[in-house]
């Protein structure tokens, strides 16, 4: 028996730290939903229904805000970059808001530096990973035609795109022609997984695609000459089916070098297809000279949660102790270490919270950690060995508020100010700068 489908009519009052926007039903009960602004009414699709909250998408939109504009990617929106619908003014008010709202929450009170956007708002990412999508022939049971999609938002299928306007042009240029080759193949959407895709500031194109068959055909030469010459590296990859992820299990042809290259303040550094590199260069770079203000040249460098090394390769100085826990990220730091000749650079690979013993109050201390903040044991270390100067960028502001909270006991907050990397969506980032009370130094 097909589900019932839930449709309720909703008041939204504001917008959460997770994106959406936030009403009540009739009884009460929290109703969270995508596509929908503060001050609007519209009836809401509910997609998950629990005892104190439901969560659903507008389907209809009765009382419309005034910030509200038209998506570019009508379509698709939901899947990549939900507040589209937002006017940018009120995207950057709205931000700054939630960054503020996160430190009442922990009742520490910002004096926030003006949010920082940058130029772009549009075609700024450089990585993408696409999934497939075919339509249905009713007269047979073949796959229709082969598409590029995104999943939709609230667990609803796939939608199928061209691409996304948040992306560089190249990104969605190289998708239509690995696309093309695939249509001409008639390959089936049921024996792929993902298209991933990167690109570097210049343009030069990186591809995985992600198939679920170890004999997946290989590309032969006309195939190969039809991606054109800023395709650096094309692969194409088994990944076990049983997986839902897409992870490498067997690189099965790779054409060209794997890496790709870009400059973040003037060093050079490479990074492959699948590894971690920031998606929006020029707002991470601005991040980057803004910390570099409170970096002390006479002293050495921990840079903590570190990824590829991008933060203290570039701004750290001194002896640079480098700790991460994935071991593909280390490996590309040590290739870039050894690459560019840093004689005095580690690169340490740990969880941060057992590599407690870098931690100096003779040190430069930078932490990024991921979305779950900072381990409390990190927290409770940097207590006791009392650094002068914490460098905190957050890619989510409310654990940032937690920690903050913590190391509040002996720190105060000298220096705030919020980044936005991901124009049209929810993602905030925010960089605090933490100094030891003068009764502890």
């Amino acid at each position: 028996m097909a589900k019932k489908i839930r449709f309720e009519t909703v008041e939204f009052s504001k917008i959460t730290p997770g994106g959406q926007a936030i009403g009540e039903l009739e009884d009460g009960k929290k109703c969270f939903a995508w596509g929908v602004l503060p001050g609007e009414k519209a009836i809401i699709q509910i997609t998950k229904n629990k005892s104190t909250f439901c969560e659903g998408y507008a389907v209809e939109i009765l009382k419309e805000s005034p910030h509200r504009i038209q998506p570019v990617d009508s379509d698709s929106y939901l899947s990549t970059s939900p507040w589209q619908i937002l006017n940018f003014t009120f995207e950057q008010k709205t931000k700054e808001e939630l960054i503020l709202e996160s430190f009442r929450q922990e009742k520490i009170a910002l004096e926030q530096q003006p949010f920082y956007s940058g130029s772009e708002i549009f075609n700024y990412r450089n990585k993408v990973e696409f999934s497939f999508w075919y339509e249905k022939n009713e007269n047979s049971e073949e796959e229709g035609q082969l598409n590029l999609a995104f999943f939709r938002r609230g667990g609803r299928g796939k939608v199928p795109v061209k691409g996304t306007s948040l992306a560089k042009k190249e990104i969605n240029q190289a998708g239509q022609k690995v696309l093309k080759i695939l249509q001409n193949r008639k390959t089936f959407a049921k024996d792929l997984k993902t298209l991933l895709i990167r690109s570097n500031q210049k343009g030069d194109i990186t591809a995985q695609l992600y198939v679920k068959d170890a004999n997946f055909k290989l590309l032969y030469g006309e195939e190969i000459n039809s991606l054109g010459n800023n395709f650096k590296c094309f692969e194409i990859i088994y990944s076990n089916p049983k997986s839902p992820a897409s992870v490498i299990t067997e690189r099965l042809q790779t054409i060209g070098e794997r890496n790709l290259s870009d400059e973040i303040l003037g060093i050079n550094f490479n990074y492959a297809t699948e590894g971690f590199f920031q998606i929006n260069l020029p707002v991470y770079q601005k991040a980057l000279e803004d910390m570099s203000k409170f970096i002390d040249k006479d002293k050495e460098t921990v840079d903590l949660y570190s990824g590829v090394g991008s933060i203290g390769l570039t701004i750290g100085k001194g002896n640079l102790k480098l700790i991460e826990i994935n071991p593909f990220a280390v490996e590309e730091m040590k290739n870039n270490i050894a690459r560019l000749n840093i004689a005095n650079a580690e690169a340490i690979l740990s969880p941060s919270e057992k590599a407690l013993e870098y931690i100096s109050n003779k040190a430069n201390l930078i932490v990024d950690p991921p979305r779950a903040g900072m381990d409390k044991k990190v927290c409770e270390k940097i207590l006791e060995v009392e650094p002068e100067k914490i460098i905190y960028l957050s890619c989510n502001v409310s654990t940032q508020a937690r920690d903050v909270a913590i190391l509040s006991q002996k720190y105060d907050i000298i220096y705030s100010k919020g980044y936005n990397f991901f124009p049209r969506t929810p993602h905030i980032e925010n960089l605090v700068i933490l100094k030891l009370k003068k009764e502890y130094r």
